[in-house]
């Protein structure tokens, strides 16, 4: 046993989709049905919140929010933000499963945790309707967490708690010192904190540092401490109590904690 009774993951950039790529080229083309231009880094940038908030947080960028009042009239509004999300929804649905690949060691993590009779939750910035084409996707090369939360089932989304309320209800696991919340995201990470959850960032799975596996292991270990050191920064800046570089990491991490 453990003194840990639960486990809750984010899914892309933590259990599937390294370097969380799914969302980025839909949110780009999503704006450009509007005729707008976004870019990759304007993508990145609110990763981790729910769908909606994060294209609102676009809309708000100086280049885009400019971009949108010469096309307009106008800045741009809430209702506007209905829109292009009404675009961007369907177009994520048919790119994710595409991008539902599980990431390296996270089938022994999770059989690392099983063993500790953990159970496993699980969060996530996108809607049931984008998630109906992931769930399949990993349940079909064996990662099956016990519970999902989606950005649409509840009033508020990250960073707020609410999400993580309902992972401790659904998996019948408290205090939430007894929780481990674990992310690749600034909001999955407030999701946590919110909670009073112990938090746990990866540094180099996730959105931050946005590489494949490939792509990072044609780096030298110099690159690759630059874009963990500032991975870990946004992590860290966001509240987490332990940064590893992905969900392989975890294990150790939690051997070291019930060491202390």
């Amino acid at each position: 046993m453990t003194k840990f009774k639960a486990a809750v993951f984010d899914w892309a950039g933590t259990t599937v989709d390294f370097g969380s790529f799914a969302p980025m080229g839909v949110f780009v083309k999503a704006f450009e049905q509007f005729g707008i231009a976004a870019t990759i880094d304007e993508a990145r940038g609110p990763m981790g919140s729910a769908k909606w908030d994060h294209i609102r947080t676009m809309m708000d960028m100086p280049s885009i929010s400019a971009q949108w009042e010469e096309k307009y009239g106008d800045a741009p509004t809430d209702a506007d933000v209905d829109k292009v999300y009404e675009v961007f929804v369907p177009m994520n649905e048919k790119v994710a499963a595409d991008y539902a690949d599980l990431i390296p060691g996270t089938l022994d993590t999770m059989a690392y945790l099983r063993g500790k009779g953990m159970k496993v939750g699980s969060t996530t910035g996108y809607t049931r309707s984008i998630m109906e084409n992931v769930l399949p996707v990993a349940a079909a090369q064996g990662y099956e967490p016990d519970n999902l939360v989606c950005s649409d089932d509840l009033p508020e989304g990250r960073p707020g708690p609410l999400g993580m309320y309902k992972c401790m209800v659904d998996l019948v696991a408290y205090p939430p010192s007894a929780i481990l919340k674990v992310d690749d995201t600034a909001p999955g990470i407030g999701e946590g904190v919110a909670a009073g959850c112990v938090t746990v960032g990866l540094a180099l799975s996730g959105n931050a540092v946005g590489k494949t596996v490939e792509e990072l292991g044609a780096m030298d270990a110099a690159e690759i401490d630059v874009l963990r050191q500032n991975a870990t920064k946004i992590l860290k800046d966001a509240g987490a109590d332990h940064v590893i570089d992905t969900i392989a990491d975890l294990p150790a991490l939690i051997d070291q904690l019930e060491a202390e």
